[in-house]
């Protein structure tokens, strides 16, 4: 058993990908450990506990890092374009994808799921379920990610 668990919001979603909310530098060594090649970061520089040069430090680990820095408030169809882009580019690397509390990254995965792997909104949100109930910004963004109708204020 790893201490990856540790994480805060961690979920282990399939051999290759995991989620969680902000690691520690010793988190991310842990992840280094365990073979993880890419670490995908949605969290704002500015976010709560965010590391002061997360990419220093997982690349001195031997991994990848993609930061995609999405507003909380303002999640953008860009964001989630360039997510799909580097999930794609990188499907058969173990991938760990965080930002500061594992919301902005549930959603994007299950998009992700959605739009990309053909899965169902009802089983691509059940990992969603387990970490938050999405806000009207968010439940807004998913459905424009998935063209369906706009929810009104």
């Amino acid at each position: 058993m790893t201490k990856l668990n540790k994480i805060y919001n961690y979920l282990q979603l399939d051999e290759n990908l995991a989620t969680g909310g902000q690691p520690s530098a010793e988190e991310l060594a842990l992840i280094a450990r365990q073979n993880y090649q890419l670490v995908i970061n949605l969290a704002l520089p500015t976010s709560d506990n965010a590391l002061p040069d997360e990419r220093a430090v997982v690349e001195s680990l031997g991994m990848r890092y993609e930061h995609i820095p999405v507003a909380w408030e303002r999640p953008l169809h860009e964001d989630f374009k360039r997510f799909t882009e580097i999930m794609q580019q990188h499907a058969h690397t173990k991938r760990f994808v965080h930002c500061a509390a594992n919301m902005r990254v549930s959603v994007f995965v299950a998009l992700y799921r959605v739009v990309v792997q053909g899965w169902t909104y009802q089983s691509a949100m059940q990992d969603v379920d387990k970490i938050w109930n999405p806000n009207p910004v968010w439940l807004n963004f998913i459905r424009e990610q998935l063209d369906w109708p706009r929810l009104e204020p």
